[in-house]
């Protein structure tokens, strides 16, 4: 019978300790208020830079330097009370949730796919419409996929995964169904992102190399193919390889990007003084709003974002050794490789060290599924934190 690993009461106690030895902490050495300000803050960076980047593209679509900020206001305010709430439940009645969010999660990345459900723009079917709200399904896919996994590989017996067949089912066929309802779309890069959350799981839950290893390999080569198969993927390829090669099309965001960035220098040219915000750098409040943020902070302010994912995935990694029981370990490591890995690509991108895959900067980009699924995710992480101190 499967069953999950809890930690006997002497070793919770060595993790946590007890609530009244967490109450006489003080804040700054609890890992869920360290995980709380660095949100925050990361959020109110976000807000910022949100304004900066969108106020010129804002005024000349739609009057008011004040559109994309006023909307991601709100999404911010939806996204902290997700927040609140999820950090003050007790993560562990969320256990077994994983099997219903998945499900829900291949009902909606279907519905996008379905002429008159999901709305097209640019040649992409990622989202649904609500009035006039829109919901991307594969962000809330990002989270039911680490809840899921959770579950599943918390109820395996001790060793089981020693076994190929219990390390790959039904992990890789969720896994398979997932990437292909997301490529549909298309989306290479939330493909890439729900792939290093089910690998990071596996391997964090205690899989064997040899099993992960030829995995790897293979899903290495299946996503070269990917990329070379469709002309706008390979073209996004060979810009990264070479993008002065076209300089006004395949390799034009990259180079605007760079000139961005490295315009910047070391205290930036002032925050709202941005010269490439003017139409130069596309999408420069969303997937290359960190382009913008160098520009105008320079090299301080884009060290201090990378110290600050660097800072939270390190709380998040605490956060999961000190989990009281294998599922709560399971979901902080997964989300922490979620939000570490999605920053990882998204930085890559816009500073071309990678390829242009189009994910957003979690927490600072543009974009309301993004944000408030991400602040779910955290007020999560938080919850598990809080209990590892002997607080829930």
């Amino acid at each position: 019978m499967a069953t999950s690993v809890v930690p006997d009461a002497g070793r919770a106690g060595r993790r946590g300790g007890s609530a009244e030895d967490a109450a006489r902490r003080p804040w700054i050495s609890n890992v869920s208020s360290l995980l709380v300000v660095t949100t925050v803050a990361l959020v109110l960076l976000g807000m910022i830079m949100v304004l900066s980047a969108s106020s010129v593209s804002s005024f000349a679509t739609y009057g008011s330097s004040f559109f994309f900020f006023n909307k991601q206001l709100i999404w911010v305010a939806l996204g902290m009370v997700a927040f609140v709430l999820l950090a003050r439940r007790d993560y562990r009645k969320l256990s077994g949730s994983g099997y219903i969010t998945i499900v829900a999660a291949v009902v909606l990345l279907a519905a996008v796919l379905v002429p008159g459900l999901g709305i097209n723009v640019s040649g992409s079917s990622r989202w649904l419409g609500f009035g006039p709200l829109t919901f991307q399904p594969s962000e809330f896919a990002k989270l039911a996929l680490v809840m899921f996994i959770a579950d599943v590989l918390a109820r395996k017996r001790e060793g089981a995964l020693s076994e190929p067949s219990h390390t790959a089912i039904p992990v890789l066929p969720v896994l398979g169904l997932l990437v292909v309802l997301v490529m549909a779309q298309p989306d290479m890069g939330t493909t890439m992102v729900l792939v290093a959350i089910a690998f990071g799981l596996l391997f964090v839950a205690g899989a064997p190399m040899r099993f992960l290893g030829p995995l790897a390999v293979i899903g290495s080569l299946l996503a070269v193919l990917l990329a070379v198969i469709e002309p706008y993927r390979r073209a996004r390829l060979l810009a990264f390889m070479h993008p002065w090669s076209d300089p006004l099309q395949s390799g034009y965001q990259t180079i605007q990007s760079l000139y961005a960035m490295g315009s910047g220098g070391i205290f930036g040219v002032g925050l709202g003084a941005s010269r490439q915000k003017w139409s130069y750098v596309p999408n420069a409040h969303t997937d290359f709003i960190f382009a913008i943020l160098g520009e105008e902070l320079g090299l301080i302010g884009t060290l201090t974002v990378l110290g600050m994912f660097a800072f939270l995935a390190y709380l998040g990694i605490r956060t999961a050794r000190r989990a009281p029981d294998r599922f709560g370990m399971l979901v902080a490591s997964g989300l922490t490789v979620w939000i570490s890995f999605q920053a990882l690509v998204n930085i890559g991108a816009v500073t071309a060290a990678l390829p242009i895959t189009g994910v957003p900067l979690p927490l600072v980009s543009f974009g309301g599924s993004s944000l408030v699924i991400t602040l779910g995710a955290m007020g999560i992480l938080t919850s598990i934190a809080r209990a590892g101190e002997g607080r829930v």
